[in-house]
């Protein structure tokens, strides 16, 4: 894998924007071209990425503002971890494995040529998902636990809207059973 470079899988045509773009725009972006994040790029030189969650914090902690008047640049982290395009996939892998990150922007002599995520990496060399298989199984354990917990939480009785008596669920401070709850 070491002879593999990032230059050889990254995408060479990352979708960006400019800085000044305001979260609005951001978040359109993203739906149309189906990416999680965008890379800010301003004369060719990357300042700034913003990702989804990025934007769903500015949502909630900016929400006086509105997602209209913010600008990417405003929210986007100040340090940037980024890769070369001559690095090695392994050194791509263990950086975004070091750092939780799922992409690395791409940069060659200050201006930005490409990003690689892990889906790029594992599309190459699916040899390295079992070192993702621990991530996996943590991820399907917290899904396991919040479905018992839900489970517990259901009540059994009669459903305020047909009568049946049947598993009941909360749905606007009425206990209601499946099909009612669907219905609504």
């Amino acid at each position: 894998m070491e002879q593999l470079l990032v230059a050889d899988i990254m995408t060479r045509e990352p979708i960006t924007i400019p800085p000044e773009t305001n979260l609005l725009e951001c978040a359109r972006k993203m739906v149309r071209k189906r990416v999680g994040s965008l890379l800010l790029v301003k004369n060719k030189k990357l300042v700034g990425i913003i990702s989804q969650k990025d934007i769903l914090w500015a949502l909630i902690k900016k929400s006086k503002e509105g997602l209209g008047q913010i600008k990417a640049i405003d929210i986007s982290p100040r340090k940037i971890a980024t890769i070369r395009p001559n690095a090695g996939v392994r050194e791509a892998f263990e950086k975004m494995r070091k750092l939780k990150f799922g992409r690395l922007p791409v940069i060659k002599e200050s201006q930005l040529v490409g990003m690689i995520t892990i889906r790029d990496i594992l599309n190459f060399h699916p040899e390295l998902y079992p070192e993702f298989k621990e991530f996996a199984e943590i991820r399907e354990e917290t899904k396991k636990l919040k479905r018992i917990a839900k489970a517990k939480s259901r009540i059994e009785g009669m459903c305020e809207e047909c009568g049946n008596f049947d598993i009941l669920f909360r749905v606007n401070g009425q206990l209601l059973c499946e099909n009612c709850r669907e219905e609504i």
